[in-house]
């Protein structure tokens, strides 16, 4: 563990006399071809257990990692980021051998809430508060049909409560927006999100959030590898990470999609073998890996209908035995398929939940309307986005 740290510690604070290059993932790049690229043994990859081996999957193109080389030009190390929360890590022992393992991004993580009078636009006035567009954008969707923005003018006041994560400085991931008020000639609209169900409801607990469409993609025998976002291994002494449930079934039982969509890509993907991933144009993608084959005529691009017909299950790629790997993405973020699929439709809280709901959402609204008030509000955090370069300077 030692020398775990100490290689992350070389890595960040040691770069004097090496080359630290931050540069995007390129398109098309696997990893297996990353490792040849770089000299390193394609066995590093093939001893891998499962879930590491799918992790090597989710990286993205364009995704930006840090490549660590010596004076020479050779390999030292790598952080690869596969999510918000996980990295795959790839260093260079002295005795020349190479070492793979998951490492937490250790993110600085802001609870903000903020007061903003309207003076131009809610995105303009949004924006140069908080340096973050996205919050505006997410917004505008929470009170889409029930509020005109356009008609919002100087006087009028919008308060948000939000999370955001930042990662040396800059932007890590999108904002996670809590709760929302918006201000109109006096009346009041709220939003606020209850951590039970993850959905918004107004500030006497009527819902608001559109039931989810998701269903289960397929008749499976069992769940045989649960959704898992960061843990640590107390045996193993490192971080495990699945991001996707694994239904197993029968090879060649067919799969169907999950919710309606467009094909957004239907190939081989690395570890994930044959590969379809459906962008339901709404926030939120679904992966259906390991597939034997596909639907016949299945285009990429083509629409399709929740339950519909894509493709059957198999064991391509790296896998132990036929099943399918299904993962659900919100906003680029990896999320617990079982939770989406899963969540209860309810247009109301009652009982014990809607008691304690209304009591958190009577501490938000008292907290927007002090901001509102007070003549020292609460100024955002910023984290503008920055023009990236190839290389960093050497510290």
């Amino acid at each position: 563990m030692k020398k775990i740290i100490l290689s992350i510690i070389i890595f960040f604070n040691l770069l004097h006399s090496a080359e630290v290059k931050e540069i995007p993932w390129p398109s098309g790049e696997s990893f297996l071809t990353f490792l040849e690229k770089y000299a390193i043994p394609q066995k590093l990859y093939f001893d891998l257990e499962k879930e590491d081996k799918e992790l090597c999957s989710e990286i993205v193109a364009d995704k930006r990692f840090y490549l660590y080389l010596n004076d020479d030009e050779s390999f030292n190390q790598v952080l690869i980021p596969v999510s918000e929360d996980i990295q795959l890590h790839i260093y260079k022992e002295s005795d020349g051998t190479f070492k793979f393992q998951t490492l937490p991004i250790n993110y600085v993580e802001y609870n903000e809430t903020v007061a903003i009078p309207v003076t131009v636009s809610v995105s303009h006035d949004i924006q140069k508060a908080t340096g973050d567009v996205a919050l505006a954008l997410q917004l505008k969707s929470l009170f889409k049909g029930i509020v005109d923005f356009r008609k919002m003018q100087k006087g009028d006041f919008i308060a948000l409560k939000y999370t955001k994560k930042s990662l040396l400085g800059r932007p890590h991931g999108l904002p996670e927006l809590d709760a929302a008020m918006v201000e109109i000639r006096g009346k009041k609209y709220y939003r606020i999100k209850n951590n039970k169900d993850d959905k918004y409801y107004d500030e006497k607990g009527k819902g608001f959030t559109k039931t989810y469409f998701f269903k289960i993609p397929l008749t499976y025998k069992r769940i045989s590898s649960v959704f898992t976002k960061k843990r640590w291994h107390p045996v193993l002494k490192r971080y495990r990470a699945h991001l996707g449930t694994d239904f197993a079934a029968p090879r060649g039982r067919k799969i169907y999609a999950a919710g309606d969509g467009r094909i957004e890509f239907k190939g081989r993907r690395g570890g994930y073998g044959n590969t379809i991933i459906i962008n339901h144009r709404n926030g939120y993608k679904t992966l259906y890996a390991h597939q034997n084959g596909f639907r016949k005529g299945l285009k990429r691009g083509a629409n399709v209908k929740k339950g519909q017909h894509i493709g059957y299950v198999g064991s391509t790629g790296l896998s132990s035995g036929p099943h399918l790997h299904l993962g659900v993405y919100k906003n680029g973020k990896a999320v617990d398929p079982l939770k989406v699929i899963r969540r209860p439709k309810t247009n109301g809280l009652s009982g014990k939940h809607k008691a304690t709901f209304l009591a958190n959402s009577k501490k938000i609204t008292d907290k927007f309307k002090s901001e509102m008030q007070s003549e020292n509000r609460q100024k955002a955090t910023r984290l503008d986005r920055l023009t990236y370069k190839s290389d960093v300077k050497k510290i």
